[in-house]
């Protein structure tokens, strides 16, 4: 489901009311332990967290008028997703994350590539995911995209 929100705001303001805290929560751990560099923008009708032209002026490969994506924050019918691509394109990142995983949340994990999917708020690792969107740099998120994605 992607928002028709302008701005990060707008599609918070948006959210139904069973999702608001839960989805505030982690935005709030994202913005917390956000890298310098990255910024908080619409993208891809979700919250995206993205290096802008001014730091990485060729933008995304796929559409370089795009700035570079990094990660994405998105209420979906059924969960909560928070995309990392990190996760996708890092196996040492991947390995660290899933050894941890257990150890901040009973849930099962619900993950594709670079997905995490979470059904309830309450299950949501919120100390996990702060410390995955700060363990990348802008400086090593540009080394791994321009080694392992950018074609």
């Amino acid at each position: 489901m992607q928002s028709t929100a302008l701005t990060p705001q707008e599609y918070f303001d948006s959210l139904p009311e069973d999702r608001k805290k839960g989805m505030n929560q982690l935005r709030k751990v994202i913005l917390d332990n956000l890298p310098e560099g990255l910024s908080e923008e619409m993208s891809y009708g979700m919250v995206g967290y993205v290096l802008p032209h001014s730091i990485y002026p060729a933008g995304y490969h796929c559409n370089p008028t795009l700035p570079l994506p990094f990660m994405s924050l998105a209420s979906q019918k059924n969960f909560i997703a928070f995309y990392h691509m990190g996760l996708y394109a890092d196996e040492k990142t991947m390995d660290w994350f899933l050894e941890e995983y257990p150890k901040h949340t009973t849930a099962k994990k619900d993950m594709g590539k670079s997905c995490l999917r979470f059904k309830k708020t309450e299950q949501i690792p919120f100390v996990l995911i702060g410390q995955l969107v700060k363990r990348i740099s802008v400086k090593e998120w540009i080394g791994i995209y321009e080694t392992k994605i950018k074609k």
